[in-house]
């Protein structure tokens, strides 16, 4: 047996008032008094009313439809950001399609598919962002923005406070007593890795301390774990890490070469995923809120979707996450 769906009649039957007065509800127009609208709203929500998004995009131009342009969803970082934009998203009444840039990178193959599905614009994660930047996207017509980026006048940007947040850790080790911190940097070509890279330079010119060589990995534990061997060798007491799970290759190789954490060697990682506190020893490291990242993306796109809003540029704090891999030096 098929059941009916709850069409605009039925809401405006209920509700008491005409159908053109509930699709003036459902388009967001604000020529209905609150009163009405709070009564439309809530004969929807007692009927399970939901807008038919193929009659609405006939009727407005858009899908509310949004893309998502990933180079990969293997990182944790990127998979979280997922998780958060198509939270925010649902919450605004967007669909979300998400497409991946592939090995070859081919950013105008990406925004090609997201034409072809009539979403009304994209945002952009990460690594996949310089390419983006470096590509002539006009020919799409799309409105975007990006996750970590330099400010760009062509689309709106939200990024975390990278370069402040290594700064946070790069001084708590110092402040343990540590005489200067290595750095297990992210991939070349990562403005996030960059950023992360710069807070944790800077931070030890500022405080006069000395600049150790970096040692750089993929975001994986594995290259965390590879790390290991060539910080051991540079008789590191102190290691920065660009994120929590290169730091976790890194806790299980030290372990392996009988370098005690903290007792030998202190770690703080970036991101502060949900097992962080449950690594061992937990994990000291820089907070990243995906969540707040997520939902100011999707409200800088959806803005300029419906209102014209102009390109936002948001940075998003960090805060430190003191747990027990950090410790002051063997004397």
């Amino acid at each position: 047996m098929t059941t009916r769906r709850v069409s605009m009649a039925d809401v405006a039957a209920r509700a008491g008032v005409s159908g053109q007065t509930v699709s003036r509800v459902v388009n967001a127009s604000p020529r209905v008094d609150p009163e009405t609208r709070a009564r439309i709203e809530a004969a929807m929500a007692e009927l399970g009313y939901r807008p038919h998004r193929a009659a609405r995009a006939l009727r407005t131009g858009r899908t509310q439809t949004i893309g998502l342009v990933v180079s990969t969803l293997a990182s944790v970082g990127n998979s979280r950001m997922l998780q958060a934009v198509a939270d925010a998203a649902a919450a605004r009444g967007y669909a979300l399609t998400v497409v991946t840039l592939g090995a070859e990178g081919d950013v105008a193959a990406a925004f090609g598919r997201l034409v072809d599905q009539a979403v009304d614009g994209a945002i952009v994660l990460n690594e996949a962002t310089e390419r983006v930047r470096e590509a002539d996207l006009r020919a799409a017509g799309l409105q975007l923005v990006v996750v970590d980026s330099p400010r760009d006048d062509r689309f709106g940007v939200v990024e975390t406070d990278h370069a402040g947040g290594a700064g946070q850790a790069v001084r708590h080790l110092l402040d343990l007593g540590h005489r200067t911190v290595h750095h297990l940097a992210g991939p070349a070509g990562s403005f996030a890795a960059a950023e992360r890279e710069r807070g944790w330079r800077e931070a030890l010119v500022q405080a006069g301390a000395a600049v150790p060589p970096v040692v750089r990995g993929d975001w994986t534990s594995a290259s965390g774990s590879a790390a290991a061997s060539a910080l051991v060798d540079a008789g590191a007491t102190a290691v920065f890490a660009a994120n929590d799970q290169m730091s976790l290759g890194l806790l299980r190789a030290f372990a392996d070469a009988g370098r005690a954490v903290p007792g030998d060697v202190s770690v703080v990682g970036f991101d502060d995923v949900a097992d962080a506190a449950d690594y061992r020893p937990p994990l000291t490291t820089v907070h990243q809120d995906f969540d707040a990242l997520g939902s100011l993306a999707v409200a800088a796109l959806v803005d300029g979707i419906e209102a014209g809003a102009a390109a936002a540029f948001v940075t998003v704090p960090t805060r430190l996450v003191v747990r027990a891999s950090t410790a002051p030096p063997a004397r």
